[in-house]
């Protein structure tokens, strides 16, 4: 006997859903019933979803965001007793799953937005501080209360909230587990910008507008520079000619050519000269 299509045509709970639009690839984290809270599952397909985008020669930008009203409310905990049982499992969860993900959208090449509204906390906010901007609407609530659940945040994620918070932010969220507003989130240097829930598809669109405007090869520079810069030691002259060669690139001889003649640039995207070990 067949089965009841309704049934079969179900989502399985937690997922990734995936699309992409003029040169614009939006991952939508869905979780309903539990403000999105992320299964080991949806951190694996994150990490792959991300790690493919950044082979997509079409994809000028990537967008993360959370389905009905909230961004994310962390991991699911419901799966802890068996994703999180015991000494090894606990580091396999961090390490293996959590880690891979994160590490994949924070060397993403392309730029990456996180649309924020509603819950964004813990895995969530962990998401979140991965991302080169963080566009939040006015009901957006931030923390990482894990405290409360009896443990730390494990490194590879501190890492990334450390990096945006900076160190008082950062303990003030873990000590505390407070949930802060959007105001006062934006006032700590959590989110790049807030506006009003209503306003905020206007505001990506806006945004994603002024990515567009630039060069991909830029973009690509800048992020990869950025992260080299957080490391202590400096540039070496490999390093330094491997950047600079950008200058016989198409997009660069493109766009001092449409300044002096006072038009708009057509940016090709040209590969880069300049990568970091990881990216090897």
């Amino acid at each position: 006997m067949d089965g009841d299509p309704a049934m079969e045509a179900a989502p399985a709970p937690g997922r990734i859903d995936v699309s992409a639009r003029d040169g614009v690839l939006t991952l939508t984290l869905a979780h309903a019933g539990k403000l999105n809270a992320l299964t080991a599952g949806m951190w694996r397909a994150l990490a792959t979803a991300m790690r493919d985008a950044a082979g997509q020669p079409s994809v000028r930008a990537v967008v993360i965001r959370g389905a009905g009203g909230h961004f994310a409310a962390g991991a699911d905990i419901g799966e802890f007793p068996v994703e999180r049982g015991s000494l090894d499992s606990v580091r396999r969860y961090h390490e293996r799953i959590i880690a891979p993900a994160l590490r994949a959208i924070d060397e993403c090449p392309l730029p990456t937005v996180a649309l924020l509204q509603g819950a964004c906390v813990g895995g969530g906010l962990e998401i979140a501080c991965c991302c080169d901007l963080r566009i939040a609407g006015g009901s957006t609530r931030v923390g990482a209360p894990i405290a409360r659940l009896g443990f730390p945040m494990a490194p590879a994620e501190l890492a990334g909230l450390l990096a945006v918070a900076g160190r008082a932010v950062a303990l003030e969220l873990l000590l505390e587990g407070r949930i802060l507003d959007a105001a006062e989130a934006h006032a700590k240097g959590l989110l790049t910008r807030v506006v009003e829930d209503a306003e905020l598809e206007a505001e990506l669109a806006r945004t994603l507008s002024r990515l567009a405007a630039g060069a991909p090869l830029a973009a690509t520079l800048n992020k990869r520079m950025v992260r080299r810069l957080q490391r202590p030691e400096p540039l070496d002259e490999s390093e330094l000619a491997a950047f600079f060669s950008y200058s016989d690139t198409r997009d660069h001889r493109e766009g001092v050519a449409a300044f002096l003649e006072g038009r708009p640039p057509v940016f090709g995207g040209d590969a880069s000269p300049f990568q970091t070990e990881e990216d090897r």
